[in-house]
C-alpha cells in the first residue's frame, strides 16, 4: 500500500497524460491543452495533497516526498509556466540524483548509512552489508537518473510518459526484490 501511495502522483500523471488533453473553453475563449501540461498540473495538485494528507493523519512528512513535492512544483512550475515539458522531464532525474547524494553524504559524513538509520531497528547486518547495500542503492539512484534522461531525450513523448510509470516502477520492484533476497541471506536475528 506504501508503495502505491509513493507512486500516486506518477500514476495520475500517467492517467491525466492520456486522457486531459485537448480543447477546453473558459471565459467563452477556447483553450487547447496539451496533455504533459495538464497532467502536470495533476502531478502538481497530487502532490500538495499528498504531503497535505501525510501532515494531517500523521503529523510528519516524510522527506522523500516534501523533496518530490519541492521538485515537482519547481520543475512542474515551470513546465507549464514556460510551456516547456523538459523543465518535467528532468523531474524524475533530480529526485534520483538528489537521493544519491543524501546516501553518498551520510555513508561518508556519518557514522552510519542512511539505511542503517532508517531499518536497523527492524533488521540487524553486519556493518559491511549495510555500506554494500547503501551502495548499491546509490548506484540504483544514479542509474535511474541516467535512463530517465536517455529515455526523455531519445524518445518521443508518450513513451517517456509510459517509462515514467512502468519503467521506473518495474525498475523499482525489481531492485526491492532483489535488495530483500540479499538481505534475507545476511539477516542476523534481532535478540529478544
Amino acid at each position: 500500500m506504501k508503495l502505491f501511495f509513493d507512486f500516486l502522483p506518477i500514476i495520475l500523471f500517467f492517467i491525466a497524460y492520456k486522457f486531459a488533453g485537448g480543447e477546453y473553453t473558459f471565459s467563452g475563449e477556447v483553450y487547447q491543452v496539451e496533455g504533459i501540461y495538464a497532467a502536470t498540473a495533476v502531478m502538481i495538485v497530487v502532490s500538495l495533497l499528498q504531503v497535505s494528507y501525510s501532515w494531517l493523519r500523521h503529523r510528519k512528512v516524510e522527506r522523500a516526498h516534501l523533496i518530490t513535492l519541492v521538485l515537482v512544483v519547481l520543475l512542474g512550475g515551470a513546465t507549464i509556466w514556460l510551456q516547456n515539458p523538459e523543465f518535467i522531464m528532468w523531474k524524475p532525474t533530480a529526485v534520483n540524483w538528489l537521493f544519491a547524494l543524501v546516501f553518498i553524504g551520510a555513508q561518508l559524513f556519518t557514522d552510519k548509512t542512511l539505511l542503517e538509520r532508517m531499518m536497523a531497528e527492524h533488521i540487524q547486518l553486519p556493518i559491511q552489508v549495510w555500506t554494500r547495500l547503501n551502495v548499491a542503492w546509490i548506484m540504483f539512484f544514479i542509474l535511474s537518473g541516467v535512463a530517465n534522461i536517455y529515455v526523455a531525450f531519445n524518445f518521443d513523448e508518450a513513451t517517456w510518459v509510459n517509462f515514467k510509470l512502468f519503467g521506473m516502477l518495474g525498475l523499482t520492484i525489481v531492485f526491492v526484490v532483489a535488495q530483500s533476497i540479499y538481505l534475507a541471506r545476511h539477516a542476523i536475528e534481532a535478540p529478544k
